[in-house]
């Protein structure tokens, strides 16, 4: 599925933000607040670990994971939108191109009949 492709690189991309940016905090990088540089890395491994999981879910063909993989793609128009336009083409441009294209796919018939499938819990009442 081309959904849960684009959002592991994503996850991928944001884990290995995570990795330079806990390098450059280690290896002593100036930073205003210390204890905010590491607030940072741990969001940045939250939010990864995150997108591996709503991949994993959208890679088996569950319903709740598209809610989550469209707000990540929301917010990576967030993102990628003034990057590109302050100064760093390439950069927006390659977070804007799969936001968009997982955005269109989301909306998909094929993918809405793929992603389906409910919670493993017997429904109640």
């Amino acid at each position: 599925m081309v959904i849960a492709v684009i959002v592991a690189l994503e996850a991928t991309a944001l884990l290995l933000t995570a990795i330079w940016y806990g390098s450059q905090l280690l290896t002593g990088a100036p930073v205003l607040s210390f204890w905010g540089a590491v607030f940072t890395l741990g969001l940045l491994l939250a939010f990864s670990a995150w997108l591996y999981a709503v991949c994993t879910f959208l890679f088996r063909g569950y319903r709740w994971p598209r809610a989550g993989a469209l707000v990540a793609q929301l917010f990576t128009l967030t993102i990628g939108f003034p990057t590109m336009t302050g100064g760093y083409p390439l950069a927006g441009l390659a977070m804007l191109v799969p936001a968009v294209l997982a955005i269109v796919l989301l909306f998909d018939k094929r993918v809405i009949a793929f992603a389906s499938r409910a919670g493993g819990a017997p429904p109640a009442l």
